[in-house]
């Protein structure tokens, strides 16, 4: 289903409210975990804040809602990316967002950086392949798996993308302190 829905049509309202979901359960869970952001990773979503992120993903979510692979793909992303916020969010919620980032550097000076990167490589590609091989055992009609998969896919590389860049940005830290 590459094709556009039509406006205001039964499959409009219903990828609309997949997005407006899945997007609202990410920015719960990441309000849960960090509400003055400080532990967020995107560098986007830090600078944009409340105030901006909220209307600019709800119209994102109106825009996207007309293509249904993207948004099974966004919808599919998000729903993991709030599943691991809602993972750890309990934590770093009672412990305060400093408190919780200082014990995290703390344990990361502790781990080899050898080992911390296997893990979270290994974390991504056993990710990764679980939704490659929902894409490779769809078909290109079948846009819903294939739509998941790619979704699963999305979902390893911005994990894998904003853990290096939050190690990367605590280095770089580290460094000039």
């Amino acid at each position: 289903m590459d094709k556009p829905v039509p406006f205001a049509s039964q499959a409009y309202f219903l990828f609309l409210s997949l997005l407006l979901f899945t997007r609202g359960a990410d920015f719960l869970s990441t309000w849960i975990a960090t509400p003055n952001l400080i532990l967020e990773a995107n560098p986007i979503a830090r600078r944009l804040r409340w105030k901006w992120g909220i209307p600019l993903n709800v119209a994102l979510c109106a825009g996207f809602a007309f293509w249904p692979l993207i948004a099974i793909i966004i919808g599919t992303t998000s729903a993991l990316v709030a599943a691991r916020n809602f993972q750890m969010a309990w934590l770093m919620r009672t412990s305060g967002e400093d408190n919780y980032r200082t014990w995290f550097v703390y344990r990361l000076e502790e781990t080899p950086p050898s080992l911390f990167l296997f893990c979270l490589f290994a974390q991504t590609t056993l990710t990764a392949i679980v939704g490659g091989t929902l894409i490779l055992f769809s078909r290109w009609d079948q846009w819903i798996p294939l739509g998941i998969g790619l979704g699963i896919v999305g979902y390893a590389i911005a994990v894998l993308l904003f853990t290096l860049l939050s190690l990367w940005r605590g280095r770089r830290a580290k460094k000039r302190s």
